[in-house]
């Protein structure tokens, strides 16, 4: 049967004054993209948060929703005005079924598309709850339930094997890097830079979409040290003209440089000509560095924190470019560079295999959601 999101679902608009000593906080920043179980969120009375949630519930980040953002409450607290509290009516829809309707890229689409606002997009629960999709009978609604969820899980286990690996192969190269730096021979990233394609960030406004256009790289497309080519934007070439300095070219490297700094990817053959956002940096290895060795240095916990350190901005928080051409990079020579390229070499295989498994997950799990609930 196919009905509307506001039959079988209500906004919840519950506020709490005055004290809010040891409630749980959540805000933008604690969603993360895609993901239906929420990845933090602080305990701090000083904020001007006001609205209320309560477990079971769902946060859906309204704000700029291309950015996919809602998770499941696991807890009562408090959020940011920015997130639509949502739950179900439970005699028409189970809440165990209502979080793969919010968190599923049919709803973003219609969310994105009934946003307003030019900087910040916001999306309504009055245009929200027009929102259309098929719902089966209850009991099938407890079946679909249970094997989504189930879905979720697995996607999760391989997630945390993902980092987990990550971790353990890459601990003999920051070793390696920390002696490096201790040695006292680094230079600024920059110097490490092709002089004819500066780091430079990309473009400001890309829309929201252009058929047969050309691809713009967000920093959610590459989550996982891989850009994730399934759901690109694709801007009008009179947009992509106007940023010709930010293209890219096979072997360039990828920095998240607004919102999560500090996330790396390498750009493969099939994007040469694509573009990136402002929220993203190139930079363009010189052929006499390793830049696989490059890559991994900026990867490091030493290079992660120094870029932390750096953050500011209030709103959007980010790091200049400025900072960024200025980073320390160590300078052994070619053969240890080589060297310490193949021990990441040897981290990015194992990642490589358990990503794959991830990406095949993720488009079962995608095709069984738009199956079942269109």
């Amino acid at each position: 049967m196919r009905i509307k999101l506001g039959d079988v679902a209500q906004e919840c608009r519950e506020t709490i004054k005055g004290n809010k000593h040891g409630l749980s906080v959540v805000g933008l920043e604690h969603l993360a993209p895609s993901e239906v179980t929420l990845s933090g969120w602080s305990v701090d009375g000083d904020n001007t948060f006001t609205k209320a949630f309560h477990k079971g519930q769902m946060l859906f980040g309204r704000r700029r929703a291309y950015l996919k953002k809602a998770a499941l409450a696991p807890f009562d607290g408090i959020c940011s005005g920015d997130i639509t509290v949502i739950e179900s009516k439970h005699d028409k829809l189970l809440p165990e079924l209502l979080p793969f309707i919010i968190q599923n890229d049919t709803f973003f689409d219609f969310a994105v598309g009934k946003s307003a606002g030019s900087l910040s997009p916001r999306a309504k629960w009055e245009h929200l709850r027009e929102f259309e999709f098929e719902l089966p009978s209850i009991a099938e609604q407890r079946k679909l339930a249970d094997l989504l969820w189930a879905a979720n899980a697995t996607r999760e286990a391989y997630k945390k094997l993902l980092a987990v690996t990550d971790e353990l192969v890459k601990s003999q190269f920051v070793e390696e890097v920390e002696r490096c730096f201790a040695d006292g021979n680094y230079a600024p990233l920059n110097d490490l830079i092709q002089q004819d394609r500066p780091i430079t960030y990309g473009i400001l406004k890309p829309g929201t979409g252009f058929v047969g256009g050309i691809p713009v790289v967000k920093v959610k497309d590459f989550p996982n040290g891989y850009i994730d080519q399934s759901d690109l934007l694709l801007t009008s070439p009179e947009i992509d003209a106007n940023y010709k300095r930010s293209k890219l070219l096979p072997g360039d490297l990828l920095i998240s440089i607004r919102g999560t700094v500090g996330r790396l990817a390498e750009v493969p053959e099939t994007l040469e000509g694509a573009n990136i956002t402002q929220d993203t940096a190139r930079l363009s290895i010189k052929p006499a560095f390793n830049r696989l060795f490059v890559r991994g240095v900026l990867e490091t916990p030493v290079m992660q924190n120094k870029m932390q350190e750096l953050i500011r901005g209030v709103a959007v928080k980010g790091i200049n470019i400025g900072d960024v051409r200025k980073l320390p990079i160590p300078q052994p020579s070619e053969a240890k560079q080589n060297h310490l390229a193949d021990v990441y070499r040897a981290a990015d295989k194992s990642k490589f295999a358990l990503q794959r498994t991830i990406d095949d997950l993720e488009a079962t799990y995608k095709a069984f959601l738009r199956e079942k609930l269109g």
